[in-house]
């Protein structure tokens, strides 16, 4: 398969600079995986699409106000952004300046405080603070928004770019589909009888990383923190022997849960067990999909990796014409924008690109 394959056109104001006034004020536009069949509804009627019995699974990650700015002692701009914090003072970062500093280099804020440049591991700068990095960032950080939003953060991105149930700090992006989603909404779900549990999945700023490669069996995925508890596996192993639906927000949720379920193996008839550790799993056409039953996800960018992992949940062909029909009908697209429901097209891993 082909980057170009999962190309398409976007107008420009069809991009969500902003959020919507409310969290749950989006539109929804409705997959069915198992004929393709589109339909048309707001976000809050996406409890209609749920069934008592199903397991909703949502990623508890915390974004970090992760992007800082300085100078080197030279004078020369400095941008760091946080790819993950290591220690308590100690991080992984991309810096962006006129030439790349050197380790030893002193990076001094905007507040007066400094960090050191200890070392480089390919793209990424070794990192060192005096002060803990939360602190630091929790002061001084601006939250980490999508290289397509061209416009400083504000105060409003602080709650919005954020979700309402993060609470395991580590994310340098947020997982956009659990945006929608306020405590009302999350509390109507759980009383239709949907049992709610939560994965962890620190989404790294490769997320934005575009491919580069025209074959993309020779992309490169980045790797990111995930965790899964074993109370969670056991509820969703429950779920799958009975037949209920296992119901992922968000890709990142789906990347999770997938992830485990290769790296069990199905030990023991199980699909799912407790893991914490890394993945780099990357979700294409003819995937088999071995946990997921239905997808709550945002519209992702073209050629992205996000919009290959639901071709292959949704089928490559429903996929690209359920975008179409977004555009025609002016949804708005990615972090800030509207969501899809997709329920997993059984022959999705024999429906890829021609």
């Amino acid at each position: 398969m082909r980057r170009q394959d999962f190309s398409y056109s976007l107008p420009d104001e069809l991009i969500a600079f902003q959020p919507t006034e409310k969290r749950s004020g989006s539109r929804l536009l409705c997959l069915d995986g198992h004929n393709g069949s589109v339909s048309h509804c707001l976000f809050p009627q996406l409890i209609d699409q749920l069934f008592a019995g199903d397991v909703m699974v949502f990623n508890d990650t915390r974004v970090i106000p992760a992007r800082v700015f300085g100078r080197k002692c030279s004078g020369g701009k400095v941008e760091i952004l946080v790819e993950r914090i290591l220690d308590q003072h100690h991080m992984l970062a991309h810096v962006r300046a006129s030439k790349s500093p050197k380790p030893g280099t002193d990076i001094v804020l905007e507040n007066g405080q400094s960090l050191q440049i200890t070392g480089r591991q390919d793209t990424l700068f070794d990192i060192q603070s005096k002060t803990p990095l939360l602190d630091l960032l929790d002061e001084m950080g601006h939250m980490p928004l999508p290289p397509y939003i061209e416009r400083g953060d504000t105060v409003e991105d602080r709650s919005r770019y954020q979700t309402v149930y993060g609470r395991h700090v580590g994310a340098v992006a947020a997982p956009t589909a659990g945006l929608h989603f306020d405590d009302n909404m999350i509390q109507a779900i759980a009383d239709k009888g949907v049992t709610i549990v939560y994965v962890t999945l620190h989404v790294g700023a490769g997320t934005f990383q575009p491919v580069r490669v025209d074959n993309i069996d020779e992309h490169v995925m980045h790797s990111e923190v995930i965790s899964l508890s074993a109370t969670a596996s056991e509820i969703i192993n429950l779920a799958k022997r009975e037949g209920r639906r296992v119901v992922a927000v968000g890709t990142t949720s789906v990347r999770c849960l997938e992830s485990v379920a290769q790296f069990n193996g199905f030990s023991e008839g199980e699909v799912l067990c407790a893991y914490q550790g890394e993945t780099s799993i990357f979700i294409t056409p003819g995937y088999p999909f071995k946990v997921v039953d239905a997808l709550l996800t945002n519209f992702h960018l073209s050629e992205s990796t996000l919009l290959m992992l639901v071709s292959a949940f949704a089928g490559y062909q429903f996929t690209m014409s359920a975008y179409q029909q977004a555009i025609e009908e002016k949804y708005r697209f990615f972090s800030y924008g509207d969501a899809m429901f997709i329920t997993h097209n059984p022959r999705a891993a024999d429906q890829g690109p021609k």
